[in-house]
């Protein structure tokens, strides 16, 4: 995308109406939000928490791991207890969540619209020759 403005300056000579023309160009880059988002991520179905039981199966194993984590960990480095921490709480989710499934949509070309695609296409024929 290039954008553009100018500037005028008057002429040396005062006597003529002349005047310099000065653009500013600049170029900038347009970045697509739909190929930045592509890589793939795990949604979990956060829904599910709304039922006490799930929600309640959820939170013990949460707190499962996290009694497992205090004996393991000896606290020197944080970066890896934080990983633990992390993957330990994914894996819990996709356990009892889930994960998000999309609704499949009906798809809208179906056997009726190829009819009367099929029956244009023969009225076309006839009509042109």
């Amino acid at each position: 995308m290039v954008h553009s403005k100018y500037d005028l300056f008057k002429g040396d000579n005062c006597e003529t109406d002349h005047y310099l023309v000065v653009p500013k160009v600049w170029e900038g880059v347009a970045v697509s939000k739909k190929g930045t988002q592509k890589f793939d991520l795990k949604k979990f179905n956060l829904r599910k928490l709304n039922e006490l039981e799930v929600r309640k199966e959820y939170q013990i194993k949460v707190s499962n791991v996290y009694a497992a984590l205090e004996n393991l960990t000896d606290g020197k480095d944080i970066n890896r207890a934080w990983e633990n921490i992390k993957e330990n709480i994914k894996t819990s989710a996709q356990q009892s969540l889930g994960l998000y499934q999309l609704k499949q949509h009906k798809t809208w070309f179906d056997e009726k619209c190829l009819f009367f695609r099929s029956k244009e296409a023969s009225y076309n024929a006839v009509v042109t020759g």
